[in-house]
């Protein structure tokens, strides 16, 4: 019985490690379709920008904004808790938003660009207030919601990779972005929303948060539950850039992992839900996602796997074999996902410190819990 118990718990630690890999198998197995890139309609756009107590990094994102090849848009800046004295947009196509009361939400800042509208835009798109745009960043999302998709996720390429955990936490997005982007959507399911460079007709974002009041970090997850229960999919636009500032140092970084991780364990019942909707409707965009949403975080399972691998030298070697195997499979995608990615070389030198990112992540483990007492939002140097 102690037997049995173990290996189910191998299992369900283990198939996180290989799952990456047969994922990239049957992506490559299968015919994919290449969406054409044609002439697009002019959707109008709501381009809303979140700040929660800090706006030095406003100018910039308003600056890359404004340089859009792109006409037929506003944007909305939500300058939630913050000092705009000394804030001031001259383009008329900038609408500066301050609330009369702290909302400390990301999605109540949305809804309340949304609520002071100045035209009704077909599409908003969200941007953290420390991104830059590429210039063809709306254009690129034009392609898909003219095929008929109603949310698109882009890419949050990174915008600093001055310090060893910037280049980490890069690392760790072009894996992402690849396995629960690129192939998940290429394979027929969803892509994973990741909190900015991601879009939404107006009508459906409304009617995601109509009857909801989310606060604290994770309104992505919450947000992309409430898509795929709708039948819905999420496209990936792997060529919709956004440039987002990455962790600079140790005490962001736990900070900000803790956020992460007190919403994983906050939402990762999602995946249950949704998988079991996708196995009664037979629907298998909601069931790979539903097993997607269940995956712990990277860290987690990678140190759950080296325990389980450890202590089967002393009770069952022919097991630890299989781990150093598994261990290898993930290392093959790992890198298979950096290779299918322009990646800096500092990205490649820094994986030497990920065990020094595994401990920082353990210590954001322990701070989970108080995680959005600790902090609301990150805080960027303005610097990096």
């Amino acid at each position: 019985m102690i037997k049995t118990i173990w290996i189910i718990f191998q299992i369900i630690i283990g198939y996180n490690l290989v799952l990456p890999f047969l994922l990239y198998v049957f992506h490559n197995l299968t015919k994919k379709k290449v969406l054409v890139k044609q002439t697009t309609k002019d959707f109008d756009y709501a381009i809303i920008v979140t700040a929660y107590e800090q706006t030095a990094l406003l100018p910039s994102v308003v600056d890359s904004l404004l340089r859009l090849n792109y006409h037929n848009y506003l944007i909305y800046v939500v300058a939630d808790n913050c000092d705009i004295t000394n804030l001031h947009f001259n383009d008329p196509r900038v609408v500066l938003l301050r609330p009369e009361n702290v909302l400390a939400s990301n999605t109540r800042s949305h809804l309340y660009a949304i609520a002071n509208f100045r035209r009704a835009h077909e599409i908003l798109t969200i941007i953290d207030s420390d991104n830059l745009t590429d210039p063809e960043y709306i254009n690129e999302l034009n392609v898909y919601f003219a095929a008929g998709y109603e949310a698109v996720q882009g890419v949050r390429a990174a915008k600093n990779l001055n310090t060893t955990y910037a280049c980490l936490d890069a690392a760790r997005d072009i894996y992402y972005h690849f396995y629960d982007g690129e192939v998940l959507f290429e394979l027929g399911s969803s892509a994973t929303l990741s909190g900015s460079g991601m879009a939404f007709t107006t009508k459906l974002y409304k009617a995601c948060f109509d009857q909801l009041d989310i606060t604290g970090a994770g309104f992505d997850k919450v947000l992309q539950a409430q898509i795929l229960r709708m039948d819905k999919r999420i496209a990936f636009a792997k060529d919709a850039i956004v440039y987002d500032e990455k962790t600079s140092d140790s005490d962001q970084l736990v900070n900000q992992r803790s956020r992460w991780i007190n919403t994983w364990f906050k939402y990762f019942g999602y995946g249950f839900d949704i998988l079991l909707r996708g196995i009664k409707k037979a629907n298998f965009n909601q069931f790979l996602f539903g097993i997607i949403l269940l995956r712990p975080p990277l860290f987690i399972f990678i140190l759950l796997s080296l325990l389980c691998g450890f202590v089967n030298i002393f009770i069952f070697p022919f097991y630890s074999l299989v781990w150093i195997i598994s261990f290898g499979i993930f290392v093959l995608s790992f890198i298979i996902a950096l290779r299918n990615h322009p990646t800096d070389p500092r990205i490649y030198n820094s994986l030497i410190n990920i065990p020094k990112f595994i401990y920082f992540q353990l210590l954001s483990l322990m701070h989970a819990k108080q995680a959005n007492k600790r902090s609301v939002a990150t805080k960027h140097n303005v610097n990096s």
